[in-house]
């Protein structure tokens, strides 16, 4: 008996052991798809640093983007190199694409991994700052993203010519060409695969050497959370013109009409929210001026006679306002074309209806006391008395009938005190 329970807590002792001894990987998803921006930069950077804290044996990014802002690149990739873990990039699942600032953050990883069909490159800036400017500009731009590429790579010892090529022609590799060329350490069809092939793997940063243990790891994935989908949702610059605009429009129309409410409130919102958004992406305060002038104008020429010229000017500022709004970020972060032609279209014509309805009500003949009651509708209270505007007129029908009570009537003319109906 004393035999048996000391097999037993034997064996209960190399399963703690087992479970004890056994690695821990913090999977951190980074897409499908998603933008690299000052808000996926703090989950990403967070869970990194979260990792650490939590003892964990390595962290690993499940990298599938198109790129994003350079800013928040700098960010992240500065992050993987003071992590205090190994930290492995790995594009994955298939189908998935580390481009332009993903290829930053994937070359500043301690291991860079990458699922068959998936692909890396295409890394050359297009922001305002240096593609679509003048040449010399440019120049220092690209060669500047070459050098810092090129250090990140040879930090890792992998090849250091592609990357130039990557920056200056967008040079763009499948998972295979990129392992042949050493671009990436590894190609493997599945996480769990990964893990076991790193088993015994030392990191080539000379700065922070790692020998990975990881085969059989326990996996703990982590994914953006309903906040951080928001607010990635919420900073598109499409979604921010329109909040902006809402947000301005709902204001006016509280001032103009107090007691309603219910347009402020929505205003206020729409408009807190597009100052989050404008705290993040920086926007250009000239197209901020340019769309508060805009609206400005369209409220002055409701309540002036220019025949709308101030409509003409207040589409014209809005419309170069919002284009304007974004233009010192990335081509994917500026506001879309056809909104902006599609917001000053529908402003222009209902501006355009409002404006025709003004007109017309000036041009008729204006009429005071009695006579505004011509063309109301009544109703007959008693054979010759009408119901009309709140007051019991006496009245006859236009063919000298007889007035039924109950009947809708309505006032054709008005005779001293006699009103002249038809049903």
């Amino acid at each position: 008996m004393r035999a048996l329970l000391v097999v037993l807590a034997a064996l209960i002792l190399t399963g703690a052991a087992g479970a004890a001894t056994q690695p821990r990987v913090l999977a951190i998803q980074f897409g499908p798809d998603l933008d690299i921006n000052p808000v996926t930069q703090d989950y990403l950077t967070h869970e990194l640093s979260r990792a650490a804290s939590d003892h964990y044996d390595a962290a690993v990014i499940l990298l599938d983007t198109p790129g994003g802002l350079s800013t928040s690149m700098k960010t992240i990739y500065n992050a993987e190199l003071n992590a205090k873990l190994p930290v492995i990039v790995y594009v994955s699942p298939n189908g998935s694409r580390a481009a332009s600032a993903g290829v930053w953050v994937s070359e500043a990883a301690d291991v860079l991994a990458m699922a068959p069909t998936t692909n890396i490159g295409s890394s050359t800036p297009i922001d305002s700052s240096g593609a679509n400017l003048g040449s010399d500009l440019r120049r220092k731009v690209i060669n500047d993203s070459v050098a810092s590429l090129t250090a990140l790579a040879a930090t890792h010892h992998r090849n250091t010519t592609w990357p130039a090529k990557a920056v200056r022609v967008a040079s763009n590799l499948t998972a295979q060409q990129a392992l042949k060329m050493h671009v990436i350490d590894l190609i493997e069809p599945t996480l769990p695969a990964l893990l076991n092939r790193l088993n015994g793997y030392k990191t080539q940063d000379a700065q922070r050497p790692y020998t990975l243990h990881l085969a059989g790891a326990h996996i703990d994935t982590v994914k953006p959370g309903f906040v951080t989908r928001l607010l990635n949702t919420v900073i598109d610059p499409n979604l921010l013109s329109i909040l902006f605009l809402a947000g301005i429009i709902g204001l006016i129309f509280e001032v103009l009409h107090p007691g309603i409410v219910l347009p402020g409130a929505l205003g206020a919102v729409c408009l807190v929210i597009a100052l989050y958004g404008f705290s993040v992406l920086n926007p250009s305060w000239g197209g901020v001026a340019l769309i508060l002038l805009g609206v400005a104008l369209l409220v002055i020429d409701l309540h002036a006679m220019t025949h709308g010229a101030l409509t003409i000017a207040g589409v014209i500022a809005l419309g170069f306002g919002m284009a304007l709004l974004f233009q010192n970020q990335p081509a994917p972060y500026h506001v879309n074309t056809y909104l902006i032609v599609g917001i000053g279209t529908a402003i222009a014509l209902f501006w355009s209806f409002a404006l025709g309805k003004g007109f017309a009500a000036r041009r008729q003949p204006v009429r005071v006391g009695p006579q505004m009651i011509v063309g109301k509708r009544g109703e007959v209270r008693a054979p010759g008395l009408v119901f009309v505007n709140g007051e019991l007129w006496q009245a006859h029908a236009e063919d000298d009938s007889e007035l039924v009570p109950g009947e809708q009537v309505e006032v054709e003319a008005i005779h001293g005190l006699q009103l002249t109906v038809r049903r």
